[in-house]
């Protein structure tokens, strides 16, 4: 897979066509993305479990909602972190910081957190995550389940995270902008 024909850094957005309720008006982050398949996190499914709960060294230094989210239905058991270096495309990667694109990357958690503290804009923390095996992903898109659109870094730490399905389309400069109001439940329509 070429470089320009990688999707790692942008966003899935959940077509309203979607029928798998994993990813019911999910936005999902792209992490990776090649031959091999992808990976990526749901940036929008926040748990009632807080950071503290799972990795306290980490609690203060996770953006609010300052919980863990679900990443994903694969892997439930294992946690993800994804930090926002503000410079991180153009300086010198932190110890512990892995860039993914541009400002975004992710974190080694057993890095100790006070080696990346001074570094971080934001972090989120993700148990779990969404996986494709080769080729599966490009399938889906053919099919119409997905919109590829760019990241940007405050999408990584939406305070809102219920409304960032809706954010991410209504910024969009096309139709998408009009899927944002899309009705929740369109038989009430």
């Amino acid at each position: 897979m070429t470089e320009v024909s990688s999707l790692t850094g942008r966003l899935l957005v959940a077509t309203p066509a979607l029928a798998d309720p994993n990813f019911d008006r999910a936005v999902v982050l792209l992490l990776d993305h090649d031959e091999e398949g992808s990976l990526g996190v749901v940036l929008n499914r926040p748990t009632p479990v807080d950071v503290g709960d799972i990795l306290e060294g980490w609690a203060d230094l996770a953006g609010d909602p300052g919980v863990v989210f679900q990443g994903g239905p694969v892997s439930l058991d294992s946690a993800l972190g994804v930090a926002v270096v503000p410079g991180g495309a153009a300086g010198e990667a932190p110890l512990g910081w892995r860039q993914v694109h541009g400002a975004i990357g992710l974190v080694d958690l057993e890095a100790p957190p006070e080696l990346l503290a001074p570094a971080l804009g934001s972090l989120r923390i993700f148990a779990g995550y969404a996986g494709w095996g080769p080729g599966q992903l490009e399938d889906e898109l053919v099919d119409g389940a997905w919109y590829v659109v760019e990241s940007e870094p405050g999408d990584v730490s939406c305070p809102a995270p219920e409304r960032l399905w809706r954010e991410v389309l209504r910024r969009q400069r096309s139709e998408l902008a009009m899927v944002a109001t899309y009705p929740d439940d369109p038989s009430l329509n």
